[in-house]
């Protein structure tokens, strides 16, 4: 059997992918056309969901952090794992962090009223989805064998 390499080999962080996603969506909003999600008179729906998507966003993050600094491994994707994190909300979902950082990039669409950058999620989450969570889904199998295996049969990737 082949030793696991020393990480996932995710060269590019993914926070930085949501940004510059959510930066595009929102150039295009200002310099091609305005394509509000609702009329403006309207907007308090979307502000009222928009707090929502950010509340719950924070709860992913905060309790995807916890888990990994519970297990004292490191959450970054471009580092070792000395752990594997099935505790908490990772009981529920494999990719809480990924999943927070799309319903804060949500949660800033709806709060800007505005189609562009939700329509650049979509090659956003493609991008995260095959360059970062599927070399992490590699290398945690590499890395922690059938234990992974199991949890990825018990636990779904997104929700």
């Amino acid at each position: 059997m082949s030793r696991p390499d020393s990480n996932p080999g995710v060269r590019f962080p993914p926070p930085l992918i949501f940004a510059l996603g959510l930066g595009a969506g929102l150039t295009l909003e200002y310099f091609l056309a305005s394509l509000p999600l609702l009329d403006p008179t309207r907007a308090w729906w979307l502000d009222l969901h928009a707090a929502a998507f950010g509340a719950v966003a924070i709860w992913l993050l905060g309790s995807a952090l916890g888990g990994f600094k519970r297990k004292g491994t490191d959450p970054r994707p471009w580092r070792k794992d000395s752990a594997l994190v099935v505790e908490g909300i990772y009981r529920h979902t494999r990719n809480p962090m990924y999943l927070g950082m799309a319903l804060a990039y949500a949660a800033v669409t709806l709060a800007c009223n505005s189609l562009w950058p939700l329509l650049t999620l979509v090659p956003v989450l493609l991008l995260v989805r095959y360059y970062v969570i599927a070399r992490e889904e590699r290398y945690l199998a590499a890395l922690f064998g059938e234990a992974y295996r199991d949890y990825c049969r018990q636990v779904r990737r997104w929700f």
